[in-house]
């Protein structure tokens, strides 16, 4: 399947994200939507991988490109970050923080339980 094929299928599961925070009215970004529908497509194999892996690839790839805008947007707001500077590097941290912790706790509770579900099975 050619690119454009390709974004077309990522494109389409974009505006069906769009159209259900439409009709809905929730409060999710309809890009994240999308994703969870393109997921589900994949996973009951309504979507064939082969039908979108070029192009995410390339999205992939060159994926820095698209966070431009956002520092060009940033550095229109130097002298809003230069004097509030403190707070945001003590939310950077904290969350940050938080983030490592919790990381941390959902991964060793998920290697418990799939140790304990593979020596459950060992044992059968």
């Amino acid at each position: 399947m050619n690119m454009i094929l390709q974004c077309g299928v990522l494109f389409a599961f974009l505006a069906l994200g769009e159209l259900t925070v439409w009709l809905t009215g929730v409060t999710v970004p309809s890009s994240i939507i999308g994703m969870l529908l393109l997921a589900m497509s994949l996973q009951f194999g309504v979507v064939k991988l082969n039908q979108v892996e070029k192009m995410a690839d390339f999205l992939v790839h060159n994926l820095g490109f698209f966070f431009v805008p956002a520092g060009v947007g940033l550095m229109s707001c130097l002298g809003l970050l230069a004097s509030e500077w403190l707070p945001i590097v003590g939310a950077m941290v904290v969350s940050t923080a938080v983030i490592m912790i919790v990381t941390g706790h959902v991964h060793q509770i998920v290697r418990r339980r799939m140790r304990q579900h593979h020596n459950v099975h060992k044992q059968s």
